[in-house]
């Protein structure tokens, strides 16, 4: 990301680089023309649909997981919709499929309840059931698809042959940030367990978790993967749901220091939170990358940084900088695009952070900035 001009940016604000999302979609598109595949972005990890015009030109459609995510990918995207959710509200599925034109079943009861609204509908909706390989290639639990008692995709226990009628696809997804060879080991799976039904399919969603715009990631294995796979089974299409990669590096969080305190260490407290402006701190948990910061004690000055909501957990880690943190110094957290925006809350009633483009020319953008309005309304 080119060098920020911090006094055009209100803090707390995530920056999203207009030229390092090219870049991705560039990594993405090599992978559709040389595999032959689809790719979709998947709403859950990034839905900013300011910047979906310039990424619509390179993949195909949206994967959403609920009404108004495929109402958003349906109005403002305007190419495929693929839909996924554990369970459909029965209120909810007619407008489901006027919005959708993939959308994949998690059980056959789901599919046996709501196959006759989706069949008869006035659009064609390509319809599809979402298996679990049983194939476990996620190390922390929460993000693991395919773990003990998983409630999501059917296993091949509980797989129905003789449903299959009007089900044209088959979708599978167990990876979460993780290179080609973890695919490699879950199409081994996924073939060994339903590979008998493949022939009777038009498609197969490999879904997401595909950290393909990763520098050390294998896009050479995955083309190879996805091109042997579909002359083995002579699939018509092949379609991959990553959120994560669309957006990887291409996004900052910036912050400034409201307070610097001690309690046994110097403790900064910042204008954003971890609980409030990146929930996966605290859920993954990881430990975000600032510009010009290094582990604690390999600079000079070492922090605890907090941030500004009353949960005594709100802390983003310890970091060392080269010079004393101060009140009014900025902060710039690295990769805060994806699943940021997502699941960023209101809690203690904080306010949002805004949101803003970094242009090719260096300009920025304030798209959106947020206010009591949109705490209230959430709440009645």
């Amino acid at each position: 990301m080119k060098t920020l001009n911090l006094k055009e940016i209100p803090t707390p604000c995530y920056v999203v680089d207009e030229v390092a999302l090219e870049q991705n979609l560039q990594v993405l598109d090599r992978v559709q023309r040389e595999s032959g595949c689809k790719i979709l972005m998947a709403l859950k990890g990034f839905a900013m649909f300011s910047l979906f015009p310039l990424i619509a030109r390179t993949l195909h459609g949206v994967a959403a997981s609920s009404l108004h995510e495929a109402r958003l990918g349906f109005e403002e995207f305007g190419r495929e919709v693929h839909l996924f959710a554990p369970a459909y509200k029965d209120s909810e599925f007619d407008d489901l499929v006027a919005h959708s034109d993939h959308i994949i079943f998690n059980s056959f009861s789901q599919w046996n309840r709501f196959k006759d609204r989706v069949l008869r509908a006035s659009k064609k909706v390509a319809c599809g059931m979402r298996v679990n390989p049983e194939h476990s290639e996620v190390a922390v639990p929460i993000y693991d698809p395919c773990g003990p008692f998983s409630r999501l995709g059917v296993t091949r226990a509980n797989f129905v042959e003789d449903s299959l009628e009007g089900i044209s696809g088959l979708h599978f997804h167990n990876l979460c940030e993780l290179n080609a060879d973890s695919l490699a080991r879950t199409l081994v799976a996924f073939e060994r367990r339903f590979g008998e039904f493949i022939p009777r399919m038009s498609w197969v969603n490999f879904g997401g978790g595909h950290h393909i715009t990763r520098r050390d990631y294998d896009v050479s294995l995955l083309v190879e993967l996805i091109v042997r796979f579909r002359e083995r089974y002579t699939v018509e299409e092949v379609f991959l749901e990553p959120g994560e990669a669309i957006a990887l590096n291409t996004g900052v969080l910036v912050t400034t220091v409201l307070d610097v305190i001690h309690n046994d260490m110097d403790i900064a407290i910042l204008d954003t939170s971890a609980a409030a402006h990146m929930p996966d701190v605290l859920e993954m948990p990881y430990r975000p990358s600032i510009v010009g910061a290094g582990l604690p004690g390999e600079r000079n000055h070492t922090y605890r940084l907090g941030g500004m909501t009353c949960l005594a957990g709100d802390v983003i880690g310890d970091y060392s900088f080269s010079n004393p943190l101060e009140v009014g110094s900025k902060i710039i957290f690295l990769d805060m695009a994806h699943y940021t925006m997502v699941k960023n809350n209101t809690f203690n009633g904080v306010g949002l952070p805004s949101i803003a483009i970094l242009r090719p020319h260096g300009q920025i953008d304030i798209i959106r900035t947020f206010g009591y309005e949109d705490y209230r309304n959430r709440l009645s």
